[in-house]
This record gives C-alpha cells, sequence and structure tokens, in this order.
C-alpha cells in the first residue's frame, strides 16, 4: 500500500516566536487562518479556544494549559496580551 503521507522538514513555519511564561493577565487570541482542511486535533484545539470562525477573537485568562492549546495551533491563531 502507497504512503499517503510524507513529512516534509521544509514545511511549515521557519520561526516561531519564542514561549513566553504564563502571566496573570489575560490574553486576546485572534484566528488568522481557517481550520479547513487541518488535523481534527487542530479543529477541535480551536473550538475550546472558543474561536468559532476565521477572524474570530476571544480573550481568555492566561494559564499554562492554554499556551499548550496555543502552541498546537499557533500557524492559525495571533495573541496579544490585554492591557487592562
Amino acid at each position: 500500500m502507497p504512503r499517503t503521507f510524507v513529512w516534509h522538514r521544509t514545511r511549515g513555519p521557519k520561526v516561531t516566536p519564542k514561549e513566553q511564561a504564563p502571566t496573570d493577565g489575560k490574553v486576546q487570541i485572534r484566528q488568522v487562518r481557517s481550520g479547513i482542511g487541518k488535523d481534527w486535533r487542530q479543529k477541535q484545539t480551536l473550538e475550546a479556544l472558543g474561536l468559532k470562525h476565521h477572524q474570530d477573537v476571544v480573550v481568555q485568562q492566561d494559564s499554562a494549559s492554554l499556551r499548550g492549546m496555543i502552541k498546537r495551533v499557533r500557524h492559525l491563531v495571533e495573541v496579544t496580551p490585554v492591557t487592562e
């Protein structure tokens, strides 16, 4: 049976921003790319973050678990800290 998936090391983001430690504040998460055609885990992660569609914006309390979810879909979202 032929292989249907081939991993290419040249695909994907060239550089990802350094991970910052979770703060006590809040972060604004904006979905900048669609989840169509992505893995089911990435789609469920977007849903768990509260993002329903492209260009949707949510504000969440920063935590280690939230940072883990953001890391999984970092190529689909844009994260900015919220100043209150």
